[in-house]
């Protein structure tokens, strides 16, 4: 699939006409080559496995079977991993580059809570602060498509920059946006339920 035949607004990824020794569905960036922060880490672990078994091809015939099994084995547990690591996979990942999952959440994670704790009413200094931030982020965010699909959103939707509902309201519809065309859950962008998550914590004091 070439870059021109991807729906709009789709980051350009490998295929197995393409790019025949990767694994298909990998993030390109804008050199071509795979782009690691626009990936997650599982993908890049896919990478890896089909090195491995591509490898393979010379040893002898047992050899193979051996090296096929494990790229196989390898695969189904990546299969099974979601982008929601387990205790064990976080801790041993704990230092390693974030990839597009952990960068996504720690963005969303700062822009939710500077938007709790931002005024009521903002002034005009602070309003074009926020505006500022907010518009720099598609020409500064590392993954170049990530970036291109908010910028284009952005522009569509101009940010709420008035006060604290207003700008709370935008950065969930925003967020719900990217939910939607990732297939994932949505959340409730009620003042009241956006309070508790970034800002007052649930009523029951669960988190206190």
């Amino acid at each position: 699939m070439t870059a021109e035949a991807l729906p709009a607004g789709q980051p350009l990824r490998t295929t197995k006409e393409t790019h025949p020794n990767l694994p298909p569905g990998l993030v390109l960036g804008p050199d071509g080559k795979p782009c690691k922060v626009c990936n997650s880490w599982q993908d890049w672990a896919k990478m890896k496995v089909k090195k491995k078994d591509d490898g393979a091809g010379t040893a002898p015939s047992t050899s193979k079977t051996a090296a096929g099994a494990t790229a196989a084995a390898a695969a189904v547990a990546l299969t099974a991993s979601t982008s929601t690591s387990t205790p064990a996979s976080a801790d041993a990942r704990a230092n390693c580059p974030p990839d597009t999952a952990a960068l996504g959440r720690a963005t969303w994670t700062f822009l939710h809570t500077t938007a709790a704790y931002y005024p009521l009413t903002a002034s005009k200094t602070q309003q074009t602060q926020m505006r500022s931030l907010l518009t720099s982020l598609p020409g500064l965010y590392p993954c170049t498509w990530c970036a291109d699909d908010f910028g284009k959103d952005i522009v569509a939707n101009p940010p709420d920059v008035t006060g604290r509902a207003g700008l709370s309201k935008w950065l969930c519809e925003r967020h719900n946006e990217v939910n939607r065309k990732l297939g994932k859950t949505e959340f409730g962008c009620g003042e009241k339920n956006l309070a508790e998550r970034w800002k007052d914590g649930p009523a029951d004091g669960s988190c206190d």
